[in-house]
């Protein structure tokens, strides 16, 4: 069975050897692996209890996930060629899950290196310094998305109340409570920006042209302002979105209150935080704790 589903890749999909070599691998370990949980075992015989076994033992070797999925999709398309001859009577990969894909911690930056930006490095009192550093400060204080900055009009801010009226994905509006440092920066920059820039936009955050900010504007502007104290080697607008939601989780806000803030549909995108400050805890009980 495996010799012909071989020969269908390479003379009939014409696939690559290099492809139709790790095919063959992958069902040839598969092939060891259910001969040695119970020697009676052929192709036909197989049930998807036995595929999940063999990804356990998989996984508990240290497989990464990658490599189990590709193997698994391998023995998908092998049990597919397989029913269709009518070599098996049935595909008991069809159902079987292959592992999630780990992802990645999101980046972000230490309050300290924030404290550092925003109070102890040097700011020029120009358009372009003022802007960078409010930019900065609201990216970090209310985790809007580089879009949600961009689009931000001079009616979206009330002053009075101190929030923000956020357009998101999907065209969905959030109000975004914001501080009184922040209240008085945003001040600065309107009244800065009305001496200095003669306006062409509705736009909160303009050009010195007078034009709305665009996306590619604020992502070098805020990569080149972290890099004065990070050296993550990304520094991006969305490093602080991560460094907003982060730094609210360490100070006891609630997960379903950074969900809302940060305008996520699901509670599960929001979670990823908690592995973020879950890392934090594990360094710091491993320098602390004598045993640790």
């Amino acid at each position: 069975m495996v010799e012909q589903f071989l020969k269908y890749l390479r003379f009939e999909k014409n696939r690559s050897e290099q492809t139709v070599r790790r095919y063959a691998q992958s069902l040839r370990e598969f092939e060891t692996y259910f001969k040695g949980v119970d020697e009676e075992l052929t192709w036909a015989s197989v049930d998807a209890d036995v595929i999940r076994g063999w990804l356990e033992a998989m996984m508990d070797k240290g497989h990464q996930a990658t490599s189990m999925n590709a193997d698994l999709s391998a023995l998908r398309t092998f049990y597919r060629f397989a029913l269709a001859r009518r070599m098996v009577d049935h595909d008991p990969a069809h159902h079987v899950q292959g592992p999630k894909k780990n992802k990645p911690l999101p980046m972000y930056l230490k309050e300290s290196e924030m404290n550092e930006l925003l109070d102890d490095v040097e700011w020029g009192d120009n358009y372009k310094d003022v802007r960078a550093r409010t930019i900065i400060l609201l990216l970090y204080e209310t985790g809007l998305r580089r879009a949600e900055l961009s689009s931000l009009n001079d009616a979206d801010i009330d002053f009075e109340a101190r929030q923000l009226k956020v357009t998101g994905k999907r065209n969905k509006q959030r109000l975004i409570p914001f501080g009184e440092e922040l209240a008085r920066e945003l001040q600065h920059y309107k009244m800065v920006r009305d001496g200095q820039v003669d306006r062409h936009s509705e736009a909160f955050f303009l050009s010195p042209r007078g034009e709305r900010i665009t996306g590619s504007q604020i992502y070098h502007l805020v990569n080149k302002h972290l890099s004065r104290v990070s050296s993550l080697k990304k520094r991006s607008p969305h490093v602080l979105r991560h460094t907003f939601a982060t730094t609210m989780l360490n100070h006891d806000a609630s997960l379903e209150g950074v969900r809302k803030l940060l305008g996520h549909e699901s509670l599960e995108t929001t979670e990823i935080y908690t592995h973020t400050t879950f890392e934090q805890l594990r360094r710091v009980y491993k320098e602390a704790h004598p045993r640790g």
